[in-house]
């Protein structure tokens, strides 16, 4: 009878050992992360062609927070011609984080008091995790034989174009032919400024964003040359095969689309961490290696170089702070009310 109470005894406590070590901190256990956390909703105001990029990178991005943190992260996204996105969140779309296609967009947002300043240091690289520049989309066999930037200012060539005024891919095109034509005529304004005019004067749509202005020669088919973000013009590629070429002209400029924390936003609405991590994580080898895939020039250029095939790394870039003063002085110059594009576009 002993010896049956005694091994019975020693069932109970082995159970009981068991059982204790199922519970969650028990000795022996391994816990998994963070306790959960309430879900979180974000707002990432972005420009026109990133649509792909971030519907890609959101989901990229959630699997990531959750692991990390521990919390479910819902991301809405909204796409607009850059110009317009940072007037719509001065006007009260609550971002927590902006995309933007130029530094010069954000800078609105530090003057209206959302952003703090110095936001380009926030982030490498001058807060952008990936770059571009503008290329031309000509149609199959490149009907017009188009070269470069002195063979769209030939008489009878239909140009498709953004507006300076609302889209930030529009001032990156605006400079980069700025640029060619200065280096023409080594350095006479005069002449640059009338190379612009008979550009802007064979530009016979212009479209409110670099998205509308794809559409428009991709889809309605009008035009015989797209000025482009060169994502724009390799989705357009990918999407319509045979039906376009890319042409590289011999001067364009390093376009850096910029990104910022919303301050006053997150501030009031306690999405700091998140949203910060959210810009932070752009940066990192998946998202880099993602940015690439969708045809953005990602700033790790290990990952740059194992896309040489895809990307002219030897194309002659101009940049918006060596060659034209930075963003404040280019606006000032060529894109406020009365500034060089108002003198020489008149439609």
């Amino acid at each position: 009878m002993k010896k049956w109470l005694a091994l019975i005894t020693s069932v109970l406590l082995i159970l009981t050992l068991v059982s204790c070590g199922t519970q969650a901190g028990a000795p022996g256990t391994t816990t998994t992360g963070p306790e959960a956390k309430p879900p979180v909703e974000i707002v990432n105001v972005s420009y026109d062609p990133t649509r792909e990029l971030y519907a890609n990178y959101n989901k990229l991005f959630q699997a990531y927070w959750k692991d990390k943190a521990n919390q479910e992260v819902t991301i809405t996204q909204s796409h607009a011609g850059s110009g317009s996105q940072a007037r719509s969140v001065l006007e009260g779309n609550e971002a927590d984080v902006v995309t933007l296609a130029l530094e010069g967009d954000i800078d609105t947002l530090v003057t209206g008091g959302l952003i703090k300043a110095g936001y380009v240091n926030e982030f490498p690289n001058d807060s952008a995790p990936y770059t571009s520049t503008i290329v031309f989309l000509v149609r199959a066999g490149n009907p017009q034989n188009i070269q470069d930037w002195n063979d769209i200012v030939k008489p009878g060539v239909q140009i498709i174009t953004p507006n300076p005024k609302t889209s930030g891919g529009a001032c990156w095109n605006f400079l980069a032919a700025w640029a060619y034509a200065l280096d023409l005529y080594a350095g006479d304004e005069v002449k640059t400024q009338q190379f612009l005019k008979d550009l802007f004067a064979n530009v016979t749509v212009l479209d409110s964003g670099a998205r509308g202005s794809t559409t428009t020669f991709v889809e309605n088919k009008q035009g015989d040359v797209l000025l482009a973000w060169e994502n724009e013009a390799f989705l357009a590629q990918k999407e319509h095969p045979g039906e376009y070429e890319i042409v590289i002209p011999s001067i364009s400029i390093l376009a850096q689309p910029t990104v910022a924390i919303v301050d006053a936003v997150v501030e009031k609405r306690g999405t700091s961490e998140v949203a910060a991590a959210y810009l932070e994580y752009l940066y990192s080898p998946e998202a880099q290696q993602l940015e690439a895939e969708n045809y953005y020039r990602p700033s790790n250029q290990d990952i740059l170089k194992k896309y040489a095939d895809t990307f002219d790394l030897n194309l002659k870039l101009v940049n918006i702070n060596d060659d034209f003063g930075g963003w404040t002085a280019a606006k000032a110059k060529y894109f406020v009310d009365g500034a060089i594009f108002d003198q020489i576009y008149k439609k």
